[in-house]
């Protein structure tokens, strides 16, 4: 009996000791548990985010002003009178020079009246002529001599007045450039007054921009700035040439004009860009 009961407390001192190992085993894997990653231990709690590192913003550099690229010289050149267009060669981007034809206008009746116009004045003149001779002859009034006086002069207005619509038939160029837009096509009839094209002088060109009106205290001819161009990502230095005539009240706003100095490759008009305008002080060169 006493052999017996020994046996079974041996038996519950194992099962126990057993329980404490596995106790023990539990508490030393929760940690292990706890830093495993989400994917490889499923029972552990999901962890925070990291919070981002917070820096400061950037300063920004002060408002940039826009500016565009704009030609000295450009025209829209209309119709002078009406008819069909017979010529008009060049398209939009070519280049012609001071005095090309650029529109042609059918003139067949202009050239007409105007020849019919010299030969009025031509037997006017002769009528005057022959009137001279009478009169120094004593053969002929001087109201009659008078009147082939004015006669003739009539006849010579009306010969330059087709001379002028002769001349509108062709559509010359009053300065060198290239065609920016065409607003008519060979063989359409326009009419008198209508747009024909446009045109622009790209060989000199200046910078358009709009400037508060505070500045003025500040900005005068002859200030320099640079404008970073949009579409060649490059930058041009410029100088203010002249100041508009007047300050827009509600904007409180002027517009200037600057010429170019120092150009890029490839700059065309209608370019925009930032310039950066700053005070004769802040800029600490010559000129600002």
């Amino acid at each position: 009996m006493r052999h017996a009961w020994i046996e079974r407390r041996a038996a519950g001192l194992t099962a126990a000791a057993g329980l404490v190992a596995i106790l023990l085993a539990g508490a030393v894997a929760a940690p292990a548990a706890a830093q495993a990653p989400l994917a490889d231990n499923p029972f552990a709690a999901p962890l925070a985010a990291p919070i981002p590192e917070t820096r400061a913003a950037p300063r920004e550099a002060g408002p940039t002003i826009r500016a565009q690229i704009s030609p000295r010289h450009q025209t829209v050149l209309s119709a002078e009178i009406a008819g069909k267009i017979v010529s008009l060669a060049l398209r939009e981007g070519e280049a012609f020079a001071a005095g090309d034809r650029l529109v042609g206008l059918d003139c067949g009746a202009h050239v007409a009246r105007r020849d019919r116009a010299a030969a009025q004045e031509l037997a006017a003149r002769r009528r005057l002529e022959t009137a001279g001779r009478l009169d120094r002859l004593s053969s002929i009034s001087r109201l009659e001599l008078d009147e082939a006086a004015a006669a003739l002069a009539a006849a010579q207005a009306e010969t330059a007045l087709a001379d002028v619509f002769v001349a509108r038939c062709d559509v010359v160029a009053p300065f060198s450039g290239r065609i920016a837009e065409r607003f008519a096509e060979p063989h359409q009839y326009v009419a008198e007054g209508e747009k024909l094209v446009a045109i622009l002088d790209d060989s000199a060109l200046e910078v358009e921009l709009i400037v508060p009106s505070r500045w003025l205290v500040w900005l005068a001819p002859g200030h320099r700035f640079s404008v970073a161009v949009d579409e060649l990502d490059a930058r041009i230095a410029a100088r203010v040439a002249r100041i508009g005539a007047r300050v827009d009240p509600v904007s409180q706003s002027v517009k200037i004009f600057a010429e170019i100095e120092e150009g890029a490759p490839g700059l065309f008009a209608g370019m925009s860009g930032a310039a950066e305008i700053a005070p004769p002080l802040a800029a600490g060169a010559p000129g600002g």
